[in-house]
């Protein structure tokens, strides 16, 4: 990571994982359509999964996805925040079933780091 900070912190069961983006620069709803927001929010969730993988070493230690966090860099009057942030969901849901489905939050921003169109952290239970 670029600053004072990690990918992954585990405390007792429970993995917070950073927020991570993919290297494009746009805002949904001005230079990407939703279904464009979509796929920056799988590949995202990819992303995620990645860093899971590593802190873990193996993606069967998850026991469920708990929280996600998704932000969309979004003009001011697009409002698919939701649409945009089920490309990470829904790819949990395939990687986990049923464990994968999680409580959410999707909200739109007036600018996101570098000027990427997506970010998102979450929140995932582990076994010990």
């Amino acid at each position: 990571p670029a600053g004072n900070y990690v990918h992954a912190v585990r405390t007792g069961n429970l993995v917070f994982l950073a927020g991570k983006g993919v290297p494009a620069t746009g805002k949904v709803g001005v230079e990407f359509t939703k279904e464009q927001g979509y796929e920056f929010a799988r590949a995202t969730g990819m992303q995620l999964l990645a860093v899971l993988k590593q802190e873990l070493g193996t993606l069967r230690r998850v026991k469920r996805v708990v929280k996600v966090l998704g932000m969309v860099n979004a003009a001011p009057e697009f409002g698919e925040h939701p649409f945009v942030i089920n490309g990470c969901s829904d790819l949990f849901v395939e990687v986990f079933g049923e464990a994968g489905r999680h409580a959410r939050s999707a909200v739109g921003m007036g600018s996101l780091p570098h000027g990427i169109p997506v970010e998102i952290e979450a929140i995932v239970e582990v076994t010990e």
